[in-house]
């Protein structure tokens, strides 16, 4: 069960019916939302709510994007392209909603990154169910990512000397061997070990070499 935290869907249309719509199904669905009218308007609102996104910031929330493919000015193709170079694609989840003509460059943008794509007109119960399949892939993108950054952090409190500890006990090189290599003690190696383990929040070097590969 996902934590009881805010999801958001970002509606980005220019048919105001369609955001009006999409807003009313989703709450019937207990779904909150945000319409914007263009891409520039959404745009203007990640610069305000999350102003690092262009750089690669993560958002702190789950969230998904549904997303016309074509709207004056800055198209849904070109905001596309935009959220992905930034990375915020991954961590908010793109669904595209389409026009029959539109359908290959939809399916094209799924292979680069785009989570589906749903045609004009679209089942309503289909594509929420698509929604809350995003949302849930969105709570899952961004707990690896919190993960990721817990682990760096973790990674750089150790010392240099910890460092090299650690490396060689992920190598599966006894105390005695680490020891020689560095030109330290046995009563030494087995200190920063413990010291490792104790920052890394590992009970093993089982643990702990499972931990740093699964991070790689």
């Amino acid at each position: 069960m996902r934590s009881p935290v805010p999801d958001t869907v970002h509606i980005v249309d220019d048919d105001a019916s369609v955001r009006e719509g999409m807003a009313w199904l989703l709450r019937t669905r207990r779904l909150l939302s945000e319409c914007h009218d263009s891409a520039e308007a959404f745009m203007h609102v990640l610069d305000v709510q999350l102003p690092g996104w262009r750089q690669g910031q993560t958002p702190r929330l789950p969230g998904c994007i549904l997303l016309d493919v074509r709207m004056p000015g800055l198209s849904g193709l070109a905001l596309f392209e935009l959220l992905l170079q930034a990375g915020l694609a991954r961590a908010w989840p793109i669904i595209f909603l389409t026009g029959h003509a539109d359908v290959p460059t939809a399916v094209a943008s799924v292979k680069r990154g785009a989570f589906d794509f749903c045609e004009k007109p679209f089942s309503d119960n289909a594509l929420v169910d698509r929604i809350e399949q995003a949302l849930a892939l969105s709570h899952r993108r961004l707990a690896e990512q919190n993960e990721q950054s817990r682990l760096r952090q973790r990674l750089h409190e150790l010392t240099e000397r910890e460092r090299d500890v650690m490396h060689r006990v992920v190598e599966g090189l006894p105390n005695k061997l680490i020891a020689d290599q560095l030109q330290i003690s046995v009563r030494t190696v087995e200190v920063h070990r413990a010291r490792v383990f104790e920052k890394m929040d590992v009970k093993s070097a089982v643990e702990l070499t499972n931990l740093l590969r699964n991070s790689a």
